[in-house]
């Protein structure tokens, strides 16, 4: 009777782990001092772009906040093909008010960038009550509902600003798995980022190159800020583009246990993003 107990607890243990990776279908967390928020992976790819755009700005957190409070209150982060009137994308900026083009507004890094030029023109932006910032750029019917995302902002920005280091985390089952596009990846990342990113390793990263599942990138860092903004920019994008393994700072993350989070790997380096 024990022995039939013992494989009937084998068998379970062994569907168990074959289910595992399926169990919490697709997601993103957030978590900090702050608090947990939890995000899908369209929303976890947003806002990590929101802070890599104003790291390529050199713009203080504070912006960042800004941003996201009015990302949530306009499209909840998600990149939206339509709304109000002629509104369109992550701030719902219109193309009859002179942002721009409804193609460029849809892109993430094009609307976040053109958000932050018009913040920066607003005198005093850093220390104006938020939604009086917020409104200042917008110019929405309400200007004071931006006020109720300041926490979840500030929350946000801890995270991908790189500020508390491996707070976020996605996962992905494995039929959601895609292939490796890691030179495309790489590419979007430093057009969001910048030119300052410099990348190394085998991995091709000309246009078209195939990529090779085995190979990695190496994304230098001068800090440790700008290595967790990295990372998570990677994290939040890794079902996109056939991301498997990321690795920083004594820590990883990978694919086939991506709900794990951040788990020890003390040889990752504190000098490069590796990127597999």
């Amino acid at each position: 009777m024990s022995v039939v107990v013992l494989l009937l607890g084998v068998g379970a243990y062994v569907l168990f782990q074959k289910a595992r990776p399926y169990l919490h279908g697709s997601g993103c967390e957030v978590n900090t001092s702050s608090g947990k928020m939890p995000l899908d992976l369209e929303q976890g790819a947003n806002a990590a772009t929101i802070a890599a755009v104003a790291f390529r700005k050199q713009l203080p957190e504070r912006a960042v906040v800004i941003a996201y409070a009015t990302a949530i209150q306009e499209s909840h982060i998600r990149n939206l093909a339509g709304g109000d009137r002629d509104s369109v994308g992550m701030f719902q900026q219109r193309p009859s008010q002179g942002w721009g083009s409804p193609d460029k507004l849809r892109d993430p890094v094009q609307a976040t960038s053109k958000f932050f030029d018009a913040l920066v023109k607003v005198k005093d932006y850093l220390d104006r009550d938020l939604h009086d910032a917020a409104q200042r750029v917008q110019r929405s019917a309400d200007g004071r509902a931006y006020a109720q995302h300041e926490d979840d902002g500030v929350l946000l920005a801890r995270a991908f600003t790189g500020r508390e280091p491996g707070t976020a985390r996605c996962w992905f089952p494995p039929d959601k798995r895609t292939a490796s596009r890691r030179p495309e990846a790489v590419r979007e990342m430093r057009r969001a980022f910048g030119g300052r990113l410099q990348v190394t390793g085998p991995s091709p990263l000309a246009y078209n190159a195939p990529s090779r599942p085995n190979a990695w990138n190496a994304v230098r860092v001068t800090n440790a800020r700008a290595g967790w903004a990295v990372a998570a920019w990677a994290v939040t994008h890794a079902q996109v583009y056939g991301l498997t393994e990321i690795r920083y700072a004594g820590r990883h993350w990978q694919s086939t246990a991506g709900h794990d989070g951040w788990t020890e790997d003390k040889p990752a380096p504190t000098t490069a993003v590796i990127i597999q």
